[in-house]
């Protein structure tokens, strides 16, 4: 179930809202529990009995380091906690990974491949299995208490609005909000707002830019002009983008419905000027994550250089694998983490005194040609669409092709995709209340009424109109759902 869908929007979500606010405080998080367990199950209930098993697992060793904490077992109960967690992220996330290329090699060497049944991803296991992992971790620090409650636990690893697609939400971020959380009007309201913008982001805007990028790279990448081959490779940056920002949008609205606040994941990243400040802005709980679990346990920047970039390229190649079982994740990452070092190593400071124009051309050309490598799970396919995009196919149809696909509507999701994604819609709301403000303390009433007014109509109709699509069963593709 995506929040996109029919049966979540009109009725798994106002059932939830209705029952949470009827519901006595102390049987709101097992009733939120019992909704988040449906949630997940809705995607198959074999899915279900894996994330139970995970949360008793997890539940178990953490009443176990606390037992035994200030002791050297503690830590080994940890690293056994560690690699449980891990192994069967493993074994359901990069089992066919490592099977395929087995038989591949078997192949090639002219022996006869055996027969293999792939292992169904389940929904959202990288996401629960972190989200566990930093429990245990923060516990063992000492950070935060055990968690006694197994439904408080177990809502916290499988709570709905972050259950499959993030943001990766930190124990000691949410400790304190499954004790006692707060439910008033203004926080439900700002919670509506924020579920309303990011459905629009993703159904109107992300559904958009989807079917281009889906048509165009399912061609074959030697019938592709150069400018059919960057069109492509534009939709999909702005898709992913507001399709996973969106979606994120979604998941912090929810929260907030139901008196949670989750930490923002994402700040604008196509106004970074560089690959180091793209990635302080995107997934930016991936991102943290990596940095307090394995980064700085690693040692961090606090060793020598040359064990810092190794840091940073062991850091970016578990980004990649973390995305996916596949070498064009891999491949992804380490450019990534390439840039990385690049810029540490001096690149960065001649980058800021460049401008920030230069710095945001760079930044968006490496990461729109590496998305490519996202988007294609075949390598070969891959390569051959950057050729494509570089000027060595065959296809000499350019522009004409293009065109085919700029009608209207596609043309203004484009113009408000690239505005939007440069956060000119906060800034133009700041200079709208900095001028209406004037010299006074605050807007004059009249205007600040009308503004209200507009901005109420305007969310409106987002949702109606997105209402409209999800109702009508468009194109709905969700790119994180396989993660």
């Amino acid at each position: 179930m995506v929040f996109s869908s029919p049966v979540f929007l009109f009725l798994f979500l106002p059932l939830v809202l209705l029952l949470n606010f009827a519901m006595p405080v102390k049987g709101r998080n097992a009733l939120l529990m019992v909704f988040s367990l449906l949630f997940y199950a809705w995607g198959g209930v074999s899915f279900s009995l894996i994330l139970i098993g995970s949360i008793g697992m997890n539940y178990g060793f953490g009443r176990w380091i606390e037992a035994k904490a200030g002791t050297p077992a503690s830590k080994k109960i940890l690293a056994v906690a560690i690699t449980l967690n891990l192994i069967l992220l493993g074994i359901f996330k990069y089992t066919n990974f490592f099977v395929a290329n087995y038989l591949e090699v078997v192949s090639i060497l002219g022996g006869m491949p055996p027969q293999w049944k792939k292992i169904v991803l389940p929904i959202g296991i990288s996401f629960f299995t972190f989200q566990a992992i930093s429990y245990l971790v923060d516990l063992y620090r000492r950070e935060v208490p055990v968690q006694k409650s197994f439904i408080d636990l177990a809502l916290y690893i499988s709570l709905f609005p972050q259950l499959i697609a993030g943001p990766i939400v930190r124990y000691h971020d949410l400790d304190q909000q499954l004790k006692g959380r707060s439910l008033n009007l203004d926080k439900f309201s700002s919670g509506i707002e924020r579920f309303i913008i990011g459905l629009g982001k993703k159904v109107l805007l992300a559904n958009t830019f989807a079917f281009p990028a889906k048509e165009i790279f399912e061609l074959n990448p030697a019938d592709l002009s150069t400018e059919m081959a960057w069109f492509g490779a534009v939709c999909f940056f702005f898709q992913i983008y507001f399709d996973f920002s969106g979606y994120s949008d979604m998941a912090i609205g929810l929260g907030r419905m139901l008196g949670f606040e989750f930490s923002e994941n994402f700040n604008y990243p196509y106004l970074a000027t560089s690959i180091r400040e793209f990635w302080q802005r995107w997934h930016i709980s991936l991102s943290n994550w990596f940095r307090d679990y394995l980064y700085i346990p690693l040692g961090g920047n606090r060793k020598s250089a040359g064990r810092v970039y190794l840091n940073l390229a062991l850091v970016f190649l578990a980004t990649g694998l973390w995305h996916g079982p596949n070498w064009n994740f891999v491949i992804w990452g380490m450019i990534h983490g390439f840039f990385m070092v690049l810029e540490r190593v001096g690149w960065g400071k001649i980058l800021a005194r460049l401008g920030r124009p230069v710095g945001m051309l760079y930044t968006w050309s490496i990461v729109l040609v590496t998305w490519v490598f996202f988007k294609l799970e075949d390598l070969g396919h891959a390569w051959a669409y950057l050729q494509s995009m570089f000027g060595f196919a065959q296809s000499e149809g350019g522009w004409a092709e293009v065109t085919f696909y700029l009608d209207t509507e596609f043309t203004l999701c484009l113009a408000i995709g690239l505005i939007g994604s440069l956060g000119f819609f906060p800034w133009l709301q700041k200079g709208c209340s900095s001028l209406l403000r004037g010299n006074s303390q605050s807007p004059a009433p009249l205007w600040q009424n009308l503004m209200g007014g507009l901005f109420l109509v305007g969310l409106a109709a987002i949702l109606l109109l997105s209402a409209m699509y999800v109702s009508a069963d468009t194109y709905n593709p969700f790119i994180y759902y396989r993660f």
